[in-house]
């Protein structure tokens, strides 16, 4: 046995880092499209059935490519923005785009939630549709979209350990290099240790948040 925290400690940054910035780009991409999947929608406050056709259709392909292919597809775009395939950084790029379709499909769930008698109300009152979007529905919608939020950073959280197998870095990284190839199963169990509990922290917190943020308790 030779569990090396010279190792984990690095890796568990890396995977944070990963972590941290593919949530934020993604939520960035993927929200601004539930968005419009919903309003496009027929009978929305913006129907467009050209354009609901053709993002949905977009999120379908991107959330039906396994994400090991998606990182392969989007190397040139990480060579060009960060000038490498390999680390990190460069795998940003994969994980906040494999993301995104979850995030536009969860945040379109949870937008549906808001009644449309509350959508309708504003509507009398004058509101426009930029304002029925931020004064409307997401403000409603908040619980069910940190939920959303809450279940996109596990899935990150995953596929940034999947990444480690291409030299994304991080904590799978470790476990794949060190736990697997050198068979050292404290290594490895180590890993997987810092996984399930990272989990069940962002799930917790995840829940805590909503339920704080959940008109419907308030009330």
């Amino acid at each position: 046995m030779d569990f090396r925290f010279d190792l984990i400690l690095p890796a568990f940054g890396e995977t944070l880092y990963m972590v941290f910035f593919s949530t934020l780009f993604s939520v960035i991409l993927g929200l601004p499209i539930g968005v419009l999947l919903l309003i496009t929608e027929e009978k929305h406050i913006l129907p467009a059935k050209t354009l609901n056709s053709v993002l949905s259709s977009i999120v379908n392909i991107l959330r039906s490519l396994p994400f090991i292919i998606l990182i392969i597809i989007l190397f040139p775009l990480s060579r060009i923005i960060f000038g490498t395939t390999i680390g990190s950084t460069a795998a940003i790029v994969p994980l906040s785009i494999a993301a995104a379709p979850f995030v536009a499909r969860v945040a379109e769930s949870a937008l549906k939630e808001v009644p449309w008698g509350m959508i309708e109300a504003a509507k009398s009152m004058g509101a426009n549709n930029w304002q029925i979007i931020w004064r409307v529905l997401l403000p409603e919608a908040v619980s069910a979209l940190i939920l959303g939020l809450t279940l996109t950073i596990i899935n990150i959280l995953g596929y940034s350990a999947m990444a480690g197998a291409i030299g994304a870095g991080g904590i799978g990284d470790v476990a794949i290099r060190y736990g697997f190839q050198r068979f050292q199963e404290d290594m490895l169990l180590a890993t997987v240790i810092i996984l399930i509990v990272m989990v069940q922290l962002i799930q917790s917190c995840g829940n805590y948040v909503a339920n704080k943020l959940d008109k419907r308790k308030a009330n």
